[in-house]
C-alpha cells in the first residue's frame, strides 16, 4: 500500500487546468518556490504525479503530495 496523501481537489483541478491551458504556476518543490509549466497529471503506483517543465527547460516528474501550493 502506498503512503500517498491525496491533495485538495481544488489544487488538483488547478494543476489539470494549467496543463490543459499551458499556464505557468509557482509551486513549492523541495522547500523552494519554482515556476513550472504543468504538462500532465496522472496516477501511477498508488500515487498521483505531475510531469512539468522548468523555466530552464528541465523536465521534472513530481509526486503531487510533495508539492506546496
Amino acid at each position: 500500500m502506498s503512503d500517498y496523501r491525496p491533495i485538495a481537489c481544488a489544487d488538483h483541478e488547478r494543476l489539470e487546468f494549467a496543463a490543459l491551458t499551458r499556464q505557468w504556476l509557482e509551486l513549492g518543490v523541495d522547500g523552494a518556490r519554482q515556476r513550472l509549466l504543468p504538462l500532465d497529471v496522472y496516477t501511477r503506483a498508488g500515487a498521483e504525479w505531475l510531469d512539468a517543465q522548468t523555466e530552464s527547460g528541465a523536465m521534472l516528474t513530481l509526486r503531487l503530495d510533495a508539492l506546496t501550493f
